[in-house]
């Protein structure tokens, strides 16, 4: 009776779970809307851009060959996968722990009692040697069986860790895909500015000439002849702050493919290729789907659920199973012989926590908050990418409104420099209207060139934050 009652008070006291009602945890509470734009009832079931990979949203093959290149020798994208193969290795470990453990031993030693010792005494009565020497060796087995789930439940926590790991190398994937095709970009807009710099450099130089040979016929001064001449070197100038920015990209663009600067194949046209068309950007809730940092954050919310789950069976009693068998001797002569140097155990043990529970409880606690941190993480996660989406949206449509008017500016100053060209001529306009519709000409199209570099940026970005460019690339290297 005792004894049952022993078993009873255990299995009482170690039930008592602690309440968490200072913090009670909480399950996600955030629902995506049915569409990207506001005032729109339901986005139209399209397939999202992020099932596109990144050789099919790309057509430019210089860039393909470089995104390439970048999956294969990124440093960043090399540690990230020794991070999943130590992520991996933990879910091993993990899986270990609630499978039977056999162990083989071997024992050897010397052992001398006091002679006044009960054993001591007793050897000598007996006629056994003082010093006497122990020989054995055998099997040992434990088990630890996992009644309350807590040890699969850690595996599977570790199991889902893994699989974050995984998307936190994909997210980092997509970023790497955009990065670069943003810097290749850039490097076409640095080119053609510099091609416009180039032109009008020339024609600036012409036009000086002309301006000259108005001072020799006395139809301007030498003012004018100044003015233009210091319009020439200011041109000539801006040129090396483009070049040193062209270095510094080219150089970002080497970086990210793991290499030592040096030069970058790039094809001109792809700065006004078309790339796919922003519409298809499917419904909000494929996001859940498409987005790597959502689906890593899922995923650590699911393996905090189960961290919690852990820490409170650590509140319950533990049963675990240990055995041995084997040969034990004093004398090696004697080691093998069977059965009298034949020894086995078997022996279950049942332990619960009575007192001094302080630190199952803190962990229990502690558990409980990750798993409220988890939540939140997801949800400012989904609340990131939405927004993001949103953003690329308006960028784009912005964009393509500005991209159009500064087309149709870039076409009209360029008229209006032959206009003032032909009226400086025929002395209907001093040179200072030649010298600021010319200035205005050159702005208006390092300014086209810089828009349309942002339009297509913003069509990439906007690929990103749909979660696209990931999935056609390698696992391992």
């Amino acid at each position: 009776m005792a004894r049952d009652a022993l078993v009873v008070a255990l299995l009482l006291g170690a039930g008592c779970v602690p309440t968490l009602t200072d913090n009670p945890p909480r399950d996600v509470a955030l629902s995506l809307p049915k569409a990207f734009t506001a005032g729109e009832a339901e986005a139209p079931a399209t397939a999202s851009l992020a099932t596109r990979t990144w050789a099919s949203f790309f057509d430019d093959p210089t860039l393909q060959r470089l995104i390439a290149e970048a999956l294969e020798h990124n440093q960043e994208l090399s540690l990230s996968l020794q991070e999943l193969v130590i992520a991996n290795a933990e879910v091993g470990a993990r899986r270990g722990e609630y499978l039977p453990r056999l162990e083989a031993g071997v024992d050897t030693g010397l052992e001398k009692v006091g002679a006044f010792s009960s054993q001591g005494f007793s050897d000598r009565a007996t006629g056994v040697p003082e010093h006497l020497g122990r020989f054995g060796f055998g099997l040992r087995a434990s088990w630890e069986v996992d009644v309350w789930g807590r040890l699969r439940n850690a595996a599977s926590a570790a199991q889902l860790r893994a699989e974050a790991s995984a998307e936190a190398r994909h997210f980092l994937v997509t970023q790497l895909v955009a990065e670069l095709a943003r810097s290749y970009y850039e490097l076409l807009a640095l080119d053609a500015q510099l091609e416009v710099l180039e032109r009008n450099v020339k024609t600036q130089t012409d036009a000086l000439e002309v301006v000259k040979l108005e001072k020799q016929a006395a139809r301007v001064s030498e003012l004018a002849v100044q003015r233009f001449e210091a319009e020439v070197a200011n041109t000539r100038s801006r040129r090396f702050a483009l070049e040193q920015q062209r270095v510094q990209t080219e150089n970002r663009v080497n970086f990210l493919l793991g290499r030592f600067p040096q030069p970058v194949p790039r094809d001109a046209r792809g700065l006004v290729s078309p790339l796919p068309v922003a519409a298809d950007t499917g419904v909000p809730a494929a996001l859940l789907e498409h987005r790597p940092d959502v689906r890593r954050a899922m995923k650590g919310l699911e393996a905090a659920k189960l961290d919690v789950a852990v820490a409170r069976a650590g509140f319950f009693p533990a049963l675990s199973v240990n055995a041995a068998v084997g040969y034990d001797a004093f004398n090696l002569t004697h080691l093998v012989s069977t059965p009298e140097s034949l020894v086995y155990n078997l022996a279950g043990n049942l332990v619960a926590p009575l007192l001094n529970r302080a630190a199952i409880e803190a962990q229990y606690r502690s558990a409980n908050a990750r798993q409220l941190q988890a939540v939140v993480t997801w949800e400012r996660t989904v609340l990131q990418a939405f927004t993001d989406v949103v953003n690329q949206l308006a960028q784009l449509d912005n964009l393509s409104k500005t991209n159009a008017l500064k087309a149709r500016q870039v076409a009209t100053l360029d008229e209006a420099v032959s206009v003032s060209n032909v009226l400086f001529q025929s002395a209907r306009a001093d040179y200072m209207e030649v010298l600021l519709t010319r200035r205005d000409a050159l702005e208006a199209q390092l300014e086209l060139i810089e828009t349309q570099k942002r339009l297509q940026v913003a069509k990439v970005d906007l690929y990103q934050a749909l979660g696209g460019g990931w999935r056609d690339a390698p696992t391992a290297r």
